[in-house]
């Protein structure tokens, strides 16, 4: 059984990323990326990676899957003037053999790795214990790639700075998207009084729990994301002017916090990022604490787009 799920899974796998590379019409290409996320999500379930799945599922297919959504009915009204607009034969004929050499390349350094692999596992399994956290996942990203992380929440502070730089002069500092329409009594209106009390809760205990178990600070936060979102597509609540100064407040107080705490070590545990002896775990723990309302409300207001409204004085 496991054999022919695996075969079934590798299958539609590349299927759905050969229809979503080959795809001529955008969105087309989006509606073929959302499920190839969903069964890499199922992917990473078959490897027991759990908290990539759940990253992926969060983050890829489904925060990935809506903005590209977005562009793609941006694109509309000129998606067909550009396909008529066609590189020529030898111009494909030169695409198509530079991504079959990069692809050759690739798989000639792959295969040409010495055995067993070159691999930094058994340091990091000999030093996670010191970390005092029982998810070893959260223990590498905070940890041993602790600057992989902090550069990946900057990031997406720095893509919703571009975002926010698309709007026009008219508009700057105000509300992001357009007004929703509210209808109390509809049923979208109905799930955003429900949903969001639960996807909350949710959302704290996977933050909690992510010290010793699958979940963590991203996964959190794309909940908190996504219960908040609901709620500004029922009309039930506005998108808050960017110009806020509260909203900016908790929008860099996550990266601030962990690189203060990054400048802690330098003085304390003679490295950046370093942590003190004995004080690796709560440190940790306030990373993401810290992190997870700075990066829900940075992925709600990367899908929210880029200030169409302005207000008043």
């Amino acid at each position: 059984m496991s054999l022919t799920l695996n075969t079934a899974l590798a299958l539609l796998f590349l299927g759905l990323a050969a229809w979503t590379v080959f795809a001529r019409d955008t969105f087309a290409a989006v509606a073929g990326f959302i499920p190839y996320g969903l069964l890499l999500t199922l992917v990473w379930l078959q490897l027991s990676a759990i908290d990539v799945a759940m990253t992926e599922a969060a983050i890829g297919a489904g925060l990935t899957g809506a903005l590209l959504v977005g562009a793609a009915s941006r694109l509309r009204r000129t998606e067909a003037t550009a396909r008529a607009d066609l590189p020529g034969l030898p111009t494909r004929v030169l695409a198509a053999l530079a991504a079959i050499t990069v692809a050759g390349v690739i798989a000639v350094c792959v295969l040409a790795l010495p055995e067993p692999s070159p691999t930094l596992a058994p340091q990091v399994a000999a030093n996670i214990a010191s970390t005092g956290v029982g998810n070893p996942i959260t223990a590498v990203l905070l940890s041993f790639r602790a600057m992989d992380t902090l550069l990946e929440a900057v990031v997406l502070l720095f893509a919703l700075v571009g975002v926010w730089s698309l709007a026009p002069d008219r508009a700057w500092g105000g509300r992001p998207g357009p007004a929703q329409p509210a209808d109390p009594n509809g049923i979208l209106a109905y799930f955003a009084r429900v949903l969001p009390p639960i996807g909350i809760v949710v959302a704290i205990y996977i933050l909690w729990v992510g010290a010793d178990d699958p979940g963590g600070k991203f996964q959190g936060a794309t909940i908190l994301a996504a219960m908040w979102l609901l709620v500004m597509m029922a009309g039930l609540a506005d998108a808050p002017p960017v110009s806020r100064t509260w909203l900016r407040t908790v929008l860099v107080a996550g990266p601030a916090v962990f690189i203060a705490i990054g400048f802690t070590g330098v003085a304390i545990a003679g490295a950046f990022l370093a942590y003190p002896e004995g004080y690796a775990k709560p440190l940790i723990v306030v990373i993401e604490v810290a992190l997870m309302p700075s990066l829900a409300m940075t992925l709600a207001l990367l899908l929210a787009g880029a200030p169409q409204r302005s207000t008043p004085p």
